[in-house]
């Protein structure tokens, strides 16, 4: 591994961690074949971005109270993310203007909309816009906030930047949790305001999550349950929770995982940018 460029030492680690807890300097060093002091500079990047904690001799996963850094949540459960994200791509019509938020769901489905005709696309994450910008011919819409590192969004009271300039056809985001009763949730409350603003000036409002979402603690909601249009997630989904929600007149549509495409260069494209 010694030719690992310093991108690929980063996903070598955090894919470590996922693994293991825990990751060693000096074992790093002679797996990479680099210096210590290479090694500590990658782990010190990663910390900054929150994808880990420094100890010594080495790094712990980060433990974050989030949702945690993209960088960790765009390989969490890639293969579901990008069989949903194909699947609701086929929502979106050349002309449309659409919402998606900074969640690793919706930077799948930018994926799958690059050849799209006169989009615009209104999103608060930061991977999205440039990946828009840099790969397709759509106008690119950003509110402004605060520039949330970890997540790479801009969060915060975004509402006046929309309001009165009409309404938005279509509006994605992924989610953290979800409930019949409180619809769709956030754990971070800075992400929840965001959402919620998007989600205001959009038609149509669609969740796209993996199927583990269900049933996990979610605190803040930002769309309610009869002001969701329809769900994607993968066929992990248990049928009584769909069918709690298809009793709202919610459309739910669990994307079958059997035969479903695995691109092994997949998640390093993702979070390199999205190059393939």
């Amino acid at each position: 591994m010694a030719s690992l460029d310093e991108f690929e030492r980063e996903q070598a680690v955090l894919l470590e961690l996922e693994s293991t807890g825990r990751v060693v300097v000096s074992e790093l060093a002679e797996r990479f074949g680099v210096s210590t002091v290479t090694v500590r500079k990658t782990l010190e990047s990663l910390q900054r971005r929150n994808a880990l904690r420094r100890v010594r001799g080495g790094a712990v996963s980060s433990g974050v109270t989030d949702e945690g850094a993209f960088e960790v949540r765009v390989r969490h459960a890639a293969r579901a993310k990008q069989a949903i994200a194909r699947a609701a791509a086929q929502e979106v019509d050349d002309g449309d203007a659409i919402a998606m938020d900074s969640s690793t769901s919706c930077y799948y489905l930018a994926l799958e909309l690059l050849d799209r005709r006169n989009l615009v696309v209104i999103t608060n994450g930061m991977r999205t816009a440039m990946l828009f910008m840099e790969q397709s011919s759509a106008m690119v819409l950003m509110p402004g906030g605060v520039l949330r590192r970890s997540a790479g969004s801009m969060v915060g009271p975004i509402g006046d930047v929309l309001a009165g300039r009409g309404r938005v056809d279509k509006g994605f985001f992924g989610l953290m949790g979800l409930s019949v009763t409180h619809g769709l949730l956030d754990i971070a409350v800075e992400e929840a305001m965001a959402k919620q603003y998007l989600a205001g000036a959009c038609e149509r409002v669609y969740g796209l999550f993996d199927s583990s979402k269900v049933g996990k603690l979610g605190l803040h909601p930002f769309v309610a349950a009869e002001r969701v249009y329809a769900l994607y997630t993968d066929d992990g989904i248990a049928d009584e929770d769909a069918a709690g929600w298809a009793a709202l007149g919610v459309r739910v549509n669990p994307v079958p995982m059997i035969g479903a495409d695995q691109d092994s260069g997949l998640v390093a494209a993702v979070a390199a940018g999205g190059s393939r």
